[in-house]
């Protein structure tokens, strides 16, 4: 007992120096941009890709992915921080393509990779399935960080989002179904894999459900915000348990919980204090497992191993982008006609290009079992392709969209929101100090010469104001935009302010919405 005490200390204390290792290295090559202005040109994500090939180069290697890593430990906070963030009215509007996309899109790209690896590498047709199912999930996080550092329409963003979240459930049963072929634990048919496919779904959407509202419910009987911030946690990864444990989706479950929690139990039992710490929080867990997950992809590669499924991971890529271009601009125009989704050909240019393989497809393929013969060149295709995406397609996204003139103006639209906030603090600066006017041994002549030194201030900033709405009058939209999702969230605070206090038993539903769209 005493030998198995100290091999397990000695186990413990070797993981945390390598946890520690790889945070150091990430963390170090997050803060490049900081100190080195050229490196802001490369997404953080993709710059820490490129870190970790440098490592594999050198043959260094921090830590050895597995898929239960990246899929039980990796995965949930990462799809909870993105449902979360996700509003239901922005999802709602587009769930039809989102749909389209996440689950017709899932099985085209299946179909175009396999078809191609089968008749142009001669790959056999089981291998082929499981690459193109490994494949499928799109991991748009790099090109969705680079959308909100340039303004890009906020659609756009929720688009790209809402189809990865939904997909990467898709492809997860997918690959799970395709997995049990060659193994001959499953039945080829239509009939059995709608029954596994909506089993699978619905154990997921269920238990997500479940725990959802469940701790919506439970927040409201406290204001503990640590305690509050810590349930979020473990429903993230308790869902995910849950659902697998029953024989569903993992995936599905977190981001049904996550979209609960964000769009109702932030609502209706968390003050708005508390919602900022929570959502703050989710910001920099999923910033800080996205640092090592980038990192270990590019430290993972085996460059020798790559060279020798060249030809195969050339054809995987053709076949990929080829399946997503019919994907996109496929469904995008039947939704479009079907829905009046109205989705211009530009903006589903960049879904297409966006659309990034990550740290899903890895883990699928790691989780291929070893009686497969073909898994080593699977493993290499699909790391391979992830590497093509990542560093070609995720590089190339921002002059694609300097191209097609999608490009937002969030620059000034964070130096215009920064003049506001420092007239809004200057008034309240101002009215602070009309209460201490008479306030015994205050000299009048320091009051006088403090207040005009404000209100010289105040004039300086208002000129300013001024000067951007008569020089970009499309600020006066976003001036309009801002203020009405103040008065939503305004609403949305008082119903919650009367659930906690016991005089309603349920948030009511918002009634300024649809008022104010009308009137918008």
């Amino acid at each position: 007992m005493a030998i198995e005490s100290t091999l397990g200390e000695v186990g413990i204390e070797q993981n945390l120096k390598q946890f520690l290792l790889v945070l150091s290295v990430s963390l170090s090559v997050a803060t490049l941009p900081q100190v080195f202005s050229w490196f802001r040109q490369i997404p953080y994500t993709l710059l820490l890709v490129i870190a970790g090939l440098g490592l594999a180069l050198v043959d260094v290697r921090l830590v050895n992915l597995s898929p239960e890593l990246i899929l039980a430990i990796f995965l949930p906070p990462l799809l909870f921080e993105a449902a979360w963030n996700l509003k239901w009215s922005d999802l709602k509007r587009d769930l039809i393509p989102i749909c389209l996309y996440a689950v017709l899109g899932v099985l085209i790209s299946i179909a175009g990779v396999a078809l191609g690896l089968n008749l142009l590498s001669r790959l056999p047709l089981t291998t082929a399935l499981l690459v193109g199912a490994s494949l499928a999930a799109t991991d748009p996080v790099s090109v969705t960080a680079l959308f909100r550092e340039l303004g890009v329409d906020q659609r756009l963003t929720t688009l790209m989002e809402g189809e990865s979240l939904f997909n990467d459930g898709m492809a997860v049963v997918a690959f799970s179904f395709l997995v049990a072929l060659p193994l001959g634990t499953v039945q080829l048919g239509f009939r059995p894999l709608v029954i596994q496919l909506f089993s699978v779904v619905g154990i997921g959407i269920a238990i997500g459900s479940l725990i959802g509202f469940g701790i919506s419910y439970l927040t409201q009987r406290f204001d503990l915000p640590l305690v509050e911030q810590s349930l979020t946690l473990v429903s993230a990864y308790g869902t995910y348990i849950i659902a697998e444990e029953l024989g569903g989706s993992g995936v599905i479950a977190v981001v049904t919980a996550g979209l609960i929690l964000g769009n109702f139990g932030s609502r209706i039992g968390m003050n708005p204090r508390t919602r900022v710490i929570v959502s703050e929080f989710w910001e920099f867990l999923a910033f800080f497992v996205n640092s090592i997950v980038f990192l270990l992809i590019g430290d993972q590669v085996r460059f020798v191993d790559l060279a020798e499924n060249l030809n195969i991971i050339a054809v995987t890529i053709a076949g990929m982008v080829l399946a997503r271009a019919i994907a996109v601009y496929g469904l995008g125009f039947l939704s479009n006609r079907l829905a009046n989704s109205n989705i211009p050909l530009p903006e589903q240019t960049i879904l297409w290009w966006g659309g990034l393989r990550g740290s899903v497809s890895i883990a699928l393929a790691l989780s291929v079992p070893n009686i497969l013969t073909e898994r080593e060149d699977l493993i290499n295709t699909v790391f391979g392709v992830v590497l093509f995406t990542l560093l070609v397609q995720g590089l190339t996204t921002k002059p694609l969209l300097e191209k097609l003139r999608l490009l937002g103006d969030q620059p000034l639209r964070q130096e215009y929101l920064e003049l506001v906030a420092r007239q809004t603090a200057l008034k309240r600066v101002l009215t602070y100090l009309g209460q201490v006017e008479e306030r015994p041994g205050l000299d009048p002549e320091f009051y006088h010469y403090q207040e005009a030194l404000i209100k010289g201030e105040l004039q300086r900033l208002e000129e300013k104001i001024d000067k951007l709405q008569d020089d970009y009058p499309n600020l006066r939209s976003f001036t309009a935009e801002q203020l009405r999702m103040e008065l939503l969230a305004v609403e949305a605070d008082t119903y919650a302010e009367f659930v906690r206090a016991g005089r309603l038993n349920q948030e009511l539903a918002p009634l300024l919405q649809d008022i104010l769209e009308d009137g918008y």
